[in-house]
């Protein structure tokens, strides 16, 4: 029997983040000035990765059958491979995102640690927007050649970019023709009310219905009904094979159909990208619990979910504390 939370939905995907440090400065993420003298997760707060293991049977167990692995930038975690190869072992599509800045030097390893699915965070195609976007002024060289590296690693690729309004909205047609070329889906993400330090504001936000518009022309797409998820609409162009997907969290929010946990590099559980809490199962594992218990404490959290936020984004305070997202990832 699926565990189910109080709207119906079961427990599918689990997003575990690995560090909560990063090698970019996103503006809408980890901002610089806000992180200019934040104090990052020491080395004994982490989970280790026999602790992650653990969990992660645990959640398997409970239904899980999608586990992605996040930051911070998960690739700044010392011997990450160790983890991959462990949870490789699992009947789960399991799956890592990336800035890619340092993924040259690691894709081989990963994919020999049984790793084939990267989702790519990459937000402008041009050196200047990019650089501006990352808060670092990096070039986008080396995300490009860790991209391509992938490729021909035989890694399945996606491509995220958050869209600006203002911002970096004029590089969706550039970013569209360098990766339909290339064969590799681009994803268009709305700009978010992430955590408090990016300064959200609405009218930032540049809709997936106008990023359809610029493409619409250039692309003829088509909708892929059976392509299509409840958090995902994805597009196909006829003539070229190119597909973009839109993930319209702000405009067309996808909360019923949400089935996702989150935990933390210190292994807090998140019900929802914008809680504003999380429960402490580090302190259960190292307290003693065995897999029964943590089983039953986290079928507990789920069974007692009722998180919509994004549906409730109009009526809800949104100055009220939530988790950064370079906390918990994406």
């Amino acid at each position: 029997m699926p565990v189910l939370d109080t709207l119906g939905r079961p427990l599918e995907a689990l997003r575990v983040s690995v560090t909560d440090r990063c090698n970019l400065r996103c503006t809408y993420c980890m901002p610089r000035a806000a992180f200019a003298h934040h104090a990052f997760l020491g080395a004994n707060q982490l989970l280790d990765f026999d602790e992650i293991n653990q969990l992660c049977r645990v959640f398997v167990e409970l239904g899980v059958n999608k586990i992605r692995l996040t930051g911070g930038e998960p690739l700044l975690r010392p011997r990450l491979t160790e983890l991959v190869e462990k949870l490789a072992a699992l009947p789960v599509e399991l799956a890592l995102s990336t800035n890619a800045l340092l993924l040259r030097g690691h894709a081989p390893e990963l994919h020999a640690a049984g790793l084939r699915r990267l989702n790519i965070s990459l937000d402008a195609i041009d050196d200047a927007v990019f650089g501006e976007m990352n808060g670092l002024g990096t070039p986008t060289r080396q995300v490009l050649e860790g991209i391509d590296e992938a490729a021909s690693r035989g890694f399945r690729l996606k491509v995220n970019m958050v869209v600006q309004r203002g911002v970096n909205e004029g590089q969706v047609l550039p970013m569209a023709r360098h990766f339909a070329q290339r064969k590799i889906q681009l994803r268009f993400i709305e700009f978010m009310d992430v955590g408090n330090s990016n300064h959200w504001q609405r009218a930032e936000v540049f809709s997936g219905a106008e990023v359809l518009e610029l493409l619409r022309d250039e692309f003829s797409l088509e909708l892929q009904p059976g392509a299509s998820s409840d958090t995902e609409r994805r597009y196909r162009c006829a003539r070229t094979g190119a597909e973009f997907g839109f993930i319209n969290s702000v405009t067309a929010p996808f909360c019923r159909g949400c089935n996702r946990l989150r935990l933390s590099a210190d292994g807090r559980l998140f019900t929802c990208l914008f809680a504003t809490t999380g429960h402490d199962l580090r302190g259960l594992l190292r307290g003693g619990a065995d897999s029964g218990e943590i089983a039953q404490e986290i079928g507990s959290i789920w069974q007692r979910r009722g998180d919509r936020y994004s549906e409730l984004r109009a009526t809800t305070a949104s100055a009220q504390s939530k988790v950064e997202m370079s906390y918990i990832g994406g």
